[in-house]
C-alpha cells in the first residue's frame, strides 16, 4: 500500500483548477498524468523580469517590465494587419502589438487612461519602440501576482507555456512535509537542503546558472531519485539470491553433439561466458545474469547452449525476441543445432492462432516441445510449460524488471533468467538498468568476422554511392540502404523509404525490395528472405532492420541523414554487415552542415568499432535517456538526475543502498519507513513488495 502522505502526489492532473480533459492530455504527452510527474518536470529555461527601465532607456532585444499609461486603441482597417495600442510613461512612447487580436478583449485589459503593468520582450521597429504580445498585463494592485523570474518549461503543440507552470505550481502546493530518507551528517556534508525545498528550489530559478545539474538542490534530488532506483534494485537482487533456486546441472550430451554440429570453435571469451552461466545453473540460487556481447560476439550460440543444459536436467528452455523478424530468425539459426543435438524446437508469435497455436500450446504443456522460441506472446496467460527451467530474454532494453519477472512466473519451480543484449552498456547504465543482474562480457569478435570499413560522406554526394552501389550489384554484392529517423513519426519514415526504394529502382533495376514497421508480417518476411535468398539485391528499410538481422552476403550498409540516428544505433546498424567472409563498408551519408555532436558522434564511429567506447561516448555526448530508448518503452528513464553529470552520486547511492539494507534489511527502523516513502514516490512499488514478502 502507498504511504497515505503521498496520496495527493498521485492524483490526476485533473485534481487542479482550471485542468480540463483537452489540457490534461496535453499535459501527459510531455511530463504526465499525475501530480508526482508534474513536480518531476524540472525547467528547462527561465525568463527574467527584473530589468524594469524607463522607456527612453529600453534596449531592444530584451525582456522588460514597464509601468505605463494606455493612450488610445488603433484598431486594423484590414485584419490582414495587427491591433495597437499606444502607450507611453512620460520619457517616451510604446506601442503594444497584436496580431489576430479580439478587439472586446484589448479594450476589457488596457481601457484607454488606465495604469498597467507590461512584461514582455522589447523591439524596436522603424525607430519606434514595440512590444508584441505582451506575456504578463496587469493592474498595478496586481503587481504581485507577476512573476520577477519565471521557469520555462518543455512544451508541446498546443499546450500554452503559462498553463504548464500554473500546473506545476499547483503540483507543488500538494507536497507534504517528508520525512528525511537521508542521513542528516550526509546532508550536512554535502550543504544540501531538505527534500521540498531542494525540489521549491528547483522550480524557481533566477539565472541560467540555477538550472546546472551541478546546483546543491539539483544534485539532492538526483541522489534522492539514484538512491530509490539502488534500493530497489538491491532489494529485488535479494529476492533473487533468497529466493530458493533449482540446480541444472546437465550431463553435456546434447552440448556435446550441438558443438560437433556448429562449423566453428567457440572463443575463449564464449567458453568464459558458458562456463558462468552453467555454473550459475548449477548453484542452488536463481540465476539472473546478463550477457553482454557486442553486435556479432556469437551470444545467440551460448544461450543455445545454456538452453540445452536445462533440456540436458530434465527442464524446458524459452527464448524471447522483441520483434517477430528477430523471433524467426532465432528459430531459423538455432533449428539446425537443436537438430543435431535431438531437441524439439517451436516457434510462437503473435501471428500463430487457432488450430497452429494449439499444436505448439499443447506439446509445450505435455513437455514434448523442449525449447520455445517467441515474442511477447510468451507472455501470455495461455502458455504454459510442463517444466520452465531457463528463459533467455534477447535484446533488454525493450523489456523491463516487471516484464522479466512475468517470465519467471511461468515455471512452476523457480526459472533461471538469462538476458542478452547487443547494445553494448556504459557501465553507470549497467548499475542502474541492471544492477540487480550478475553480467558476463563477451569480447572481441568470432573467428571469420571482418573488419568493416567506415565512410562519411556529404548528402552531395549520394549520386557516387547509387553509383557504387551499381558497380557492386553487378558483382553480386547485397547492400542495406537505411533511411533517414523522423522523429516520432512513423507515417514520414515510411513516406522517405517508399520513396528512396522508388528512386533507387529506377537507377538500379528491379532487384530493390523494401522493409518497414508498418508492413504486414508476411510481406515482410517474404521480402528478407528474397534478401536472404539473393532474388533482391538491394533492401531499403526503416530501423527495423536494426536489432538481430543475419544475412552473412550482406556487405554493405548505407546510412542516409546518419547524423539524425544515435551512436548505439548507428553502430547497431553497422554490425548488420561484415557477418560473413567478404570485405564490408558502412556508408554513413550526412546533411551538413553538422552540430559540433552530431561530428562527433560520426567520428567516434569512424574511428573505432568497439561497442563499450562507442557506448561511453554515446552516454557523454546524449545522456542516458536517449541510449535506453524513450519512456514510452517501459524503460527506466531518469527525471531528476543526470548520469552523464551524477555517476559521482550514483556509486554512492549504490554504497549507501548495500549498506542500508545490511542494517536493516526489511526498512523497518525510522529511516527504514522513510525510505519506504522514497521508493514509493519514485514509483519502485515493485521493490516494496519483496520488503513484505521477505
Amino acid at each position: 500500500m502507498r504511504p497515505a502522505i503521498l496520496f495527493p502526489l498521485f492524483a490526476s492532473t485533473r485534481s487542479l483548477p482550471g485542468i480540463g480533459p483537452r489540457l490534461e492530455k496535453l499535459i501527459a504527452q510531455v511530463a504526465g498524468s499525475r501530480l508526482v510527474d508534474l513536480i518531476f518536470d524540472l525547467p528547462t529555461g527561465v525568463v527574467d523580469r527584473s530589468y524594469r527601465p524607463k522607456l527612453i532607456a529600453a534596449e531592444a532585444g530584451r525582456i522588460a517590465t514597464v509601468t505605463v499609461n494606455v493612450l488610445d486603441h488603433l484598431p486594423p482597417r484590414d485584419r490582414r494587419q495587427p491591433y495597437r495600442v499606444r502607450c507611453t510613461d512620460a520619457t517616451a512612447a510604446l506601442e503594444l502589438v497584436f496580431f489576430h487580436a479580439r478587439a472586446d478583449y484589448l479594450n476589457q485589459v488596457l481601457p484607454v487612461g488606465s495604469k498597467r503593468i507590461l512584461s514582455g520582450r522589447i523591439e524596436r521597429f522603424n525607430n519606434r519602440l514595440q512590444m508584441p504580445h505582451p506575456d504578463h498585463i496587469l493592474p498595478p494592485e496586481q503587481e504581485a501576482e507577476m512573476p520577477l523570474y519565471e521557469p520555462v518549461y518543455a512544451l508541446t503543440e498546443k499546450l500554452p507555456g503559462k498553463s504548464l507552470a500554473k500546473a506545476v505550481r499547483g503540483a507543488l502546493q500538494q507536497v507534504p512535509a517528508m520525512p528525511e530518507w537521508q542521513e542528516p551528517s550526509f546532508l550536512k556534508a554535502k550543504g544540501w537542503p531538505a527534500f521540498g525545498e531542494a525540489l521549491r528550489k528547483a522550480h524557481a530559478p533566477q539565472h541560467e546558472a540555477d538550472l546546472s545539474p551541478e546546483t546543491a538542490y539539483r544534485r539532492r534530488l538526483a541522489y534522492d531519485e539514484l538512491l530509490a532506483n539502488q534500493l530497489a534494485l538491491v532489494l529485488i537482487r535479494t529476492h533473487m539470491r533468497t529466493a530458493k533456486g533449482r540446480m541444472l546441472k546437465g550431463n553435456g550430451h546434447l552440448k556435446e553433439k550441438a558443438l560437433a554440429a556448429l562449423p566453428f570453435t567457440l572463443t575463449d571469451a564464449q567458453k568464459g561466458a558458458l562456463a558462468e552461466i552453467e555454473a550459475d545453473m548449477a548453484s542452488p540460487s536463481r540465476m539472473l545474469r546478463l550477457l553482454q556481447g557486442d553486435v556479432g560476439t556469437g551470444k545467440t550460440v551460448v544461450a543455445m547452449l545454456a538452453l540445452l543444459t536445462a533440456v540436458e536436467a530434465g527442464a524446458q528452455g524459452a527464448m524471447m525476441a522483441p520483434t517477430e523478424i528477430l523471433a524467426r530468425q532465432h528459430m531459423a539459426a538455432l533449428e539446425p543445432i537443436a537438430g543435431a543435438a535431438g531437441v524439439r524446437m517451436a516457434l510462437l508469435t503473435g501471428r500463430e492462432r487457432g488450430a497452429s497455436r494449439e499444436a505448439i500450446l499443447q506439446p509445450l504443456a505435455s513437455g514434448e516441445i523442449d525449447i520455445l522460441v517467441g515474442t511477447h506472446a510468451l507472455f501470455s496467460e495461455d502458455v504454459a510449460f510442463r517444466d520452465l527451467g531457463l528463459a533467455v530474454v534477447d535484446e533488454q532494453h525493450r523489456f523491463g524488471v516487471h516484464q522479466r519477472m512475468t517470465l519467471q512466473g511461468k515455471g512452476e519451480q523457480v526459472t533461471d533468467v538469462l538476458v542478452m543484449t547487443a547494445t553494448p552498456i556504459p557501465r553507470t547504465l549497467a548499475l542502474t538498468v541492471y544492477g540487480d543482474m550478475d553480467v558476463s562480457r563477451l569480447h572481441g569478435r568470432p573467428p571469420g568476422r571482418q573488419p568493416i570499413e567506415t565512410r562519411l560522406l556529404a548528402a552531395e554526394r549520394l549520386g557516387e554511392v547509387v553509383e557504387h552501389l551499381r558497380q557492386a550489384m553487378a558483382r553480386g554484392a547485397r547492400a542495406y540502404w537505411v533511411c533517414p529517423l523522423v522523429e516520432e513519426s512513423e507515417k514520414v519514415d515510411l513516406a522517405t523509404a517508399e520513396e528512396r526504394a522508388e528512386e533507387l529502382r529506377k537507377a538500379l533495376g528491379s532487384k530493390v525490395g523494401l522493409v518497414h514497421g508498418q508492413m504486414k508480417a508476411a510481406e515482410r518476411d517474404a521480402a528478407m528472405a528474397a534478401f536472404k535468398e539473393g532474388a533482391l539485391s538491394l533492401l531499403v528499410a526503416t530501423t527495423v532492420i536494426e536489432v538481430g538481422v543475419d544475412v552473412p552476403e550482406a556487405t554493405i550498409m548505407v546510412v542516409e541523414h546518419a547524423e539524425r540516428f544515435g551512436l548505439a544505433q548507428l553502430h547497431q546498424l553497422r554490425g548488420r554487415v561484415g557477418r560473413g567472409r567478404g570485405k564490408s563498408s558502412c556508408l554513413l551519408v550526412y546533411q551538413g552542415p553538422l552540430g559540433e555532436t552530431a561530428k562527433a558522434r560520426l567520428r567516434t564511429l569512424r574511428d573505432t568499432d568497439d561497442g563499450f567506447i562507442i557506448a561511453e561516448e554515446d552516454l557523454r555526448l546524449r545522456g542516458p535517456g536517449e541510449l535506453l530508448g524513450t519512456r514510452q518503452s517501459g524503460q527506466l528513464e531518469f527525471r531528476l538526475a543526470d548520469l552523464s553529470v551524477h555517476a559521482d552520486l550514483l556509486a554512492a547511492a549504490r554504497d549507501d543502498a548495500k549498506l542500508i539494507l545490511s542494517r536493516d534489511p526489511e526498512l523497518n527502523s525510522d529511516r527504514g519507513e522513510a525510505l519506504r516513502v522514497l521508493l514509493y514516490l519514485f514509483g519502485r512499488d515493485e521493490a516494496v513488495r519483496y520488503l513484505r514478502a521477505g
